[in-house]
């Protein structure tokens, strides 16, 4: 069980240089799955591919992302 779950979230961890060059639709889409900020495991992930992470346009597409996932939740619209 713990091997078929670590498998998944590693899968989640995996981005593409075209991902990692979107920072901020990364983030947004990371908070609206209810998901924690990820820029701690993107970052060497998006070294190895050749590009820098944005790291502050990743937070600020999180933190809208994560008011549209409250905003979302309080009106019944996530679970």
């Amino acid at each position: 069980m713990l091997v078929v779950a670590v498998a998944a979230l590693t899968g989640c961890a995996t981005l593409d240089a075209g991902q990692c060059q979107s920072a901020y639709e990364v983030g947004f889409r990371d908070a609206i799955f209810g998901l924690q900020r990820q820029e701690s495991l993107y970052a060497p992930i998006c070294s190895r591919n050749g590009v820098q992470l944005d790291t502050p346009r990743y937070v600020q597409g999180w933190q809208e992302g994560k008011y549209e996932f409250d905003r979302r939740k309080a009106h019944g619209g996530v679970d």
